[in-house]
């Protein structure tokens, strides 16, 4: 089994809020709204910068843009 600390490239997670709302046609601002994160959340989400992720948001985002969890974060290899 490998480990972090012998293998320095792991990939990354990225993901496709971005995606799903293009698709949707749903603004950041509205998705704020209606999700209560606020502005620099839905970005951090949006711009895939985010770096620790709140459980309640991330369930929020997958109600409001009705999808699930993995519709939106996926594992690059």
């Amino acid at each position: 089994m490998d480990s972090i600390f012998n293998i320095k490239n792991y990939e990354k997670v990225e993901f496709n809020v971005k995606d799903i709302m293009k698709r949707k046609n749903i603004a950041r601002n509205k998705l704020s709204v209606l999700t209560g994160a606020t502005d620099n959340v839905i970005n951090r989400y949006y711009n895939n910068t985010i770096t620790r992720l709140d459980l309640d948001v991330l369930a929020r985002i997958c109600f409001v843009l009705d999808c699930n969890i993995s519709d939106i974060i996926e594992y690059k290899k």
